[in-house]
């Protein structure tokens, strides 16, 4: 029951990152400018909106983490 509640868990917070990820802009010299992203101007420093992106993402990205922990612990000793 644990092992499946993580696993949900897992896939629901893969598909949110994958989302977040890709809201974030180009910040340029990599595969972003290849597809166009270096066309979009700069005003200097980050907003407030990336900045609550950057945390969200952090954020789903430590419960993934601890989910694929949890994962690889139960499925070890179970």
């Amino acid at each position: 029951m644990l092992e499946l509640l993580f696993t949900i868990l897992l896939v629901i917070s893969s598909c949110v990152m994958i989302l977040l990820v890709l809201m974030h802009k180009g910040h340029g010299g990599g595969l972003s400018d290849m597809f166009g992203g270096g066309v979009s101007s700069s005003l200097g420093g980050s907003s407030v909106a990336e900045r609550n992106l950057d945390r969200l993402t952090f954020g789903v990205g430590l419960i993934w983490f601890a989910c694929v922990i949890a994962l690889g612990l139960l499925l070890a000793y179970s």
